[in-house]
């Protein structure tokens, strides 16, 4: 606990960069929140740039249609957004593609109206809301008995600020993905949910070696019952984070490219779980229970 002001200080270099990059440039939306229709075509030979933009664009544009991006996303493989269209448009616009490059191949189509994805925006804030406050509840009340004059909601708070670190860390370093044509979907806000779940579960176990310590070392002072409390817990949380985090690794690196990046953000927040649960929640709740002693002393 000596050291919580370099933990917090490392935070900040983690979460300033993406914070700015959140502030100017946003998240890049899938058409999940934006609405749209987004086309994967795997085509027999492999164009430049300059005929995707040209030929691809050509179809839509014969049937009025808006294309907002076209990107590779293999060798001969390329992902094409576009305003919302019908499924009779999508047949007409697949075969004017195959008479422009020959042997086309879709690999997936969906399509999302932009009604649709307000209610999923609206209902993923929401669900991340009630989340937060569930959790600050639920802890606060598991940790009701704790020895006065420590507060309960104390703990609660610290534990949210601790997964408000990890949401930020999540979000920031994919707002700065963005400029690689990463975008944020459905599966993300499932990411983030379980991000949360995972570092409060994690911040969890190290609090409850708080309250059990203070009874037994009532004549210690709480950054010391603190400090033996982190030491007695870290072993532990480091090799429940480490297996799981391997076998994300596996998936990442084996697994299929509709879920690269859901495991990507599984992956960084566990990682960021992991090291909030140990070096930001407690040394929080250190800081707020010093200020709040100080204030007593008054």
């Amino acid at each position: 606990m000596q050291h919580k002001l370099w933990y917090f200080v490392f935070s900040a270099m983690i979460i300033i960069p993406g914070t700015f990059s959140l502030i100017t440039r946003g998240l890049s939306l899938s058409i999940d929140f934006t609405g749209g229709s987004l086309m994967e075509v795997s085509l027999q030979n492999s164009p430049t740039q300059t005929d995707l933009d040209e030929k691809i664009k050509a179809p839509f544009d014969k049937e009025k249609v808006t294309v907002t991006s076209v990107n590779r996303t293999g060798d001969n493989t390329f992902l094409i957004r576009s305003k919302p269209i019908d499924n009779e448009t999508h047949k007409r616009v697949l075969t004017l593609i195959e008479q422009q490059f020959g042997t086309t191949e879709e690999k997936r189509f969906e399509s999302v109206g932009p009604t649709v994805g307000n209610e999923l925006t609206r209902k993923a804030i929401i669900s991340v809301i009630m989340a937060t406050f569930a959790i600050v509840v639920y802890i606060s009340y598991s940790f009701r008995k704790i020895p006065k004059p420590y507060s309960s909601w104390r703990f609660g708070m610290s534990a949210v600020i601790a997964l408000l670190h990890d949401v930020l860390v999540v979000v920031g370093i994919f707002s700065i993905l963005g400029n690689w044509s990463v975008e944020i979907d459905a599966l993300f806000v499932t990411a983030l949910l379980t991000i949360i779940g995972f570092s409060v579960h994690d911040t969890i176990v190290v609090f409850d070696r708080i309250r059990e310590n203070l009874s037994k070392m009532e004549r210690a002072s709480f950054e010391s019952v603190v400090n033996e409390s982190v030491i007695q817990t870290f072993v532990r949380s480091l090799n429940t984070s480490v297996t799981v985090l391997l076998a994300l690794l596996a998936i990442l690196l084996f697994g299929g490219e509709t879920i690269r990046w859901f495991v990507l953000a599984l992956f960084i927040g566990i990682a960021s779980g992991t090291y909030s649960s140990i070096f930001n929640a407690a040394p929080i709740l250190v800081v707020w229970e010093q200020l709040a002693n100080k204030h007593r002393e008054r």
